[in-house]
């Protein structure tokens, strides 16, 4: 019965981030996709994070929350995601190829492409993600964070408090695909 419980809850857990992330199909294909390469960053950093995600626009779906272990270097970005002590998600992107290791409860609609995009707006430098843009999208870095823009009307905002790669809060707003993404960072025990 414990067992049982506990699939229950990491399936209640997986699919409230997939209800709080996916949008519909029409609007997820507006946003850019990037795929920038891990040898743009321009420093490193192994982070423990909390990420939270919520609807914009439905206001009776609660927040869902999952913690990550995050890798990112030159040589490539690692990404790891756990709920109840379990690994649902192992991203690697090296620049080239994009792996994924999914738990078997993990939903498509949560999808390895669009995790490298929000990162890639989060973590990349400014001037690397605009020159990847296409014609009529701008990524602007101003006092409180970066915005992202199409034909000057704003898509995504993302808001950063502290460090970025050491213990920090970023609040990315998605106001293209309807979700709220807060991520909370501290550096990784034993990291250099």
């Amino acid at each position: 019965m414990i067992v049982h419980s506990r699939r229950l809850w990491l399936a209640s857990v997986v699919l409230g981030l997939c209800a709080c992330a996916a949008a519909p199909v029409a609007e997820r294909h507006e946003l850019p996709m990037l795929r920038l390469s891990p040898a743009l960053l321009t420093e490193s950093a192994s982070l423990q994070q909390r990420l939270r995600v919520t609807r914009l626009d439905d206001g009776r779906v609660a927040a869902q929350s999952i913690d990550v272990q995050l890798q990112l270097e030159p040589g490539g970005l690692l990404l790891a995601a756990f709920a109840l002590g379990q690994r649902v998600l192992l991203l690697q992107w090296d620049g080239q190829d994009l792996q994924e290791q999914r738990h078997a409860m993990l939903p498509a609609s949560v999808d390895a492409a669009h995790l490298l995009r929000d990162m890639s707006l989060v973590y990349w430098p400014a001037a690397s993600v605009q020159q990847a843009l296409p014609q009529g999208w701008s990524f602007i870095e101003t006092e409180a964070g970066r915005e992202l823009r199409h034909d000057g009307q704003l898509a995504v905002s993302i808001r950063i408090d502290g460090p970025l790669l050491g213990r920090s809060q970023v609040q990315l707003r998605n106001l293209q695909e309807h979700y709220a993404l807060q991520i909370e960072s501290a550096p990784q025990e034993g990291a250099p």
